[in-house]
């Protein structure tokens, strides 16, 4: 039994860890999906699209709060200055 609520545990964590970059259909509340032509893409490409919703880019290294916001689009750079990951919260 101690083997079987281990196991659940870890799984449960793994799951936890980090989301999958490509947005679900009905997880899509800020509209994320639309955006997904900018995986990729240099960050300056954000200059050039008008997004009517809150908005927040995230660098490497930079400090991030956890709230949850599911109107709200995250853009994730990477160190090379590309656009790797668009979701919702």
């Amino acid at each position: 039994m101690r083997v079987f609520v281990c196991l659940l545990f870890l799984g449960l964590l793994t799951a936890c860890s980090q989301p999958d970059p490509a947005v679900a259909p009905d997880q899509d509340s800020c509209g994320a999906a639309s955006q997904g032509a900018l995986l990729g893409q240099d960050a300056t490409a954000l200059e050039r699209v008008l997004i009517m919703r809150p908005v927040r880019v995230i660098r490497p290294g930079m400090a991030v709060t956890m709230d949850f916001r599911p109107d709200r689009i995250n853009f994730e750079i990477s160190e090379q200055n590309r656009i790797t990951r668009v979701y919702c919260g």
